[in-house]
């Protein structure tokens, strides 16, 4: 006897469990490039002083590290579903974000806190130095920015692309603070400028972090409004009652759905479902929905 455990059918849902083939590729040469011009910027910040450059340098480190977790969480999110992952590995990406995202909060922290001593103990500055590679680092930038643009349904892949983003404001800050040393001698620019990338960085992951933790909390999409749904459920002709509802993302992006509907009349059921998960879908992006009917008796009088 032939059994298909993770097998959909009908109107189950239209796409499975395991998440569509993804560009590893794409992270792949990100990864290269951000890494190694991670290392190059390093050296460039220790010769020259600049705690801009620096910080840049290791924002891209982080980076690397990031894009890495990305691929990693990509490739094995792709597996299919098996005995002990039921529903498949898709939630590896909320993870790999989470991660992303409280590592971009400690990198955020250290520049804040190198920034603010540098005002108090300035360093000398190399501008030239700095502007020559915070421009060269800005085209690596924007050369793996254009990249991961190309693979949005994934929110691993806009975790690397936030994160390459702050490089790309690093990379201009550190481009302006080299600029303004070299021709004013101003050397303040340089942890100013840190501290608003700092800022910019902050903003853009707390929102990350606030996706990622959604989803692995289980938490209701903020796409779907639970009450309407639940409503719209009750409003069904033959269901009487809900109970029991639940709704959440499996995976970034793939919405599920456990109810149990009290109804009047089984034999009306097949149709009913139908009815009912093309509704979700077509109204809410709800794919997944698993329904259980419950027989109850109308009371008398009611209509």
């Amino acid at each position: 006897m032939s059994i298909h455990l993770h097998e959909h059918r009908g109107e189950d849902a239209v796409r499975g469990h395991a998440r569509p083939a993804l560009n590893a590729r794409v992270l792949g040469w990100a990864v290269a490039l951000t890494l190694t011009f991670a290392l190059v910027e390093f050296a460039a910040a220790l010769v020259s002083g600049s705690m801009a450059l620096m910080a840049d340098a290791g924002h891209m480190i982080t980076d690397s590290t990031a894009l890495f977790l990305a691929l990693a969480a990509q490739i094995i999110a792709r597996r299919p579903p098996t005995e002990t992952s039921s529903y498949g590995h898709g939630r590896a990406e909320a993870l790999a974000a989470f991660v992303n995202s409280l590592g971009m909060l400690i990198l955020a922290l250290w520049i804040g806190w190198e920034a603010i001593s540098r005002f108090t103990h300035p360093h000398a500055i190399d501008g030239t130095t700095v502007m020559g590679v915070a421009a060269l680092g800005l085209l690596i930038n924007l050369a793996v920015a254009w990249l991961l643009s190309k693979d949005q349904d994934s929110l691993n892949s806009k975790a690397a692309l936030v994160h390459v983003l702050g490089d790309l404001l690093g990379s201009i800050a550190a481009i302006v603070a080299g600029a303004v040393v070299t021709w004013t001698g101003w050397t303040p620019i340089d942890p100013l400028l840190s501290l608003f990338v700092c800022g910019l960085i902050l903003k853009s992951t707390l929102g990350l972090l606030k996706d990622s933790t959604r989803i692995l909390m289980e938490h209701v999409p903020e796409s779907v409004d639970f009450k309407k749904v639940g409503a719209e459920l009750v409003a069904i002709d033959g269901v009487i009652r809900v109970h029991n509802l639940h709704i959440w993302e499996t995976t970034p992006g793939e919405i599920s759905l456990t109810a149990h509907l009290e109804i009047t009349d089984l034999s009306n059921w097949p149709a009913m479902l139908q009815t009912i998960q093309s509704l979700l879908r077509q109204r809410h992006g709800i794919d997944h929905a698993t329904l259980q009917p419950e027989l109850v008796e109308r009371s008398p009088g009611s209509s």
